[in-house]
């Protein structure tokens, strides 16, 4: 048993009040564990931190910018002790949205239609045709998405002043139906949940608001609409490299099918939106939920990402 662990949490993303939630809950896990746990509030004196408390292993509990798209995890590497969850490129490219859906796309998994464009141009006028979303490329959490929905004269303007989005943004067609999502341990599929909004979409109030959405687990759907989400998300947690704990997230479009659909229509209701090497890590977030319900306590759950961790990953 690997007896110090450093928790990285907080950070320098716009989701640092998540991760800081995420990393006190895994501290609590830990400790309860019987691990003599220390957390570091990551910034850009993190190696001298992390020589400083000289862990065994490091449980990353970032998420966002820097905590998730491959720098910390360089840093990481160049510090040579175990850490958690994906490795320098996987992290790098599921956080590049676009690029990682061209992965994905070529290994036969359904993703929404899109470009990458500059984020002033994107406020102008319209890129693609009514619906449509725009987010930052390189961000979680719903921070700064943007839906144009049917009628809209033009662009909310406020786009081009929104920084947080970077200078591109991802510009992609409107995905209609129901929000699935599937965790993946280990490259193994555990289940799918369906989230159901309680605000105009699954935004991040709908995430991380007190009654902003319910969780369905296992979800009401078909087995086969299941099975096809869960296949899709192996394929994309090891078609990008990703290790330990991934969350891969759907909308699946029921409108209008037959009672008897063949599995090419079922296939064609199906689009893979993204995929997170960072899941939220509360006992009531997505991932632990799913784990809990295949019969994986929180507690238990972070000790196996403790006992996964690697280097380099």
């Amino acid at each position: 048993m690997s007896e110090k662990i450093v928790v990285l949490l907080g950070g320098m993303s716009p989701e640092r009040e998540v991760s800081l939630v995420s990393g006190e809950a895994v501290i609590k896990a830990l400790t309860a564990e019987g691990y003599k746990v220390v957390k570091i509030d990551a910034g850009r004196d993190l190696a001298a931190k992390l020589a400083k408390a000289s862990p065994d292993v490091v449980f990353n509990a970032l998420h966002g910018e820097w905590g998730e798209d491959g720098r910390v995890q360089g840093v990481l590497d160049l510090y040579g002790r175990p850490y958690t969850h994906s490795g320098v490129m996987a992290s790098a490219l599921a956080m590049d949205k676009h690029r990682a859906k061209i992965v994905c796309k070529a290994a036969g998994i359904n993703v929404p239609e899109g470009m990458l464009v500059p984020r002033v141009d994107a406020a102008k006028s319209h890129m693609l045709p009514l619906p449509y979303v725009v987010k930052p490329n390189s961000q979680g959490s719903s921070v700064g998405v943007y839906v144009i929905m049917e009628g809209a004269n033009r662009p909310p303007l406020d786009i081009a002043m929104n920084e947080k989005m970077g200078d591109e943004v991802l510009v992609e067609a409107f995905a209609p139906g129901r929000e699935l999502t599937v965790t993946v341990l280990n490259g193994k599929a555990l289940c799918v949940t369906e989230i159901v909004a309680h605000t105009a979409f699954y935004d991040y109030e709908a995430k991380y608001s007190d009654g902003g959405s319910s969780h369905i687990v296992p979800a009401k759907i078909p087995k086969s609409v299941a099975d096809i989400c869960m296949e899709w998300a192996e394929i994309a947690h090891n078609c990008l490299g990703c290790r330990g704990l991934t969350r891969s997230d759907f909308r699946f479009d029921d409108a209008k099918m037959s009672k008897n659909p063949k599995k090419t229509d079922i296939v064609n209701k199906i689009v893979m939106l993204e995929l997170n090497t960072q899941p939220g890590m509360t006992p009531t977030s997505l991932a632990p939920e799913q784990a809990e319900h295949m019969g994986m306590s929180f507690r238990q759950l972070c000790r196996w990402i403790v006992e996964d961790a690697s280097v380099s990953r």
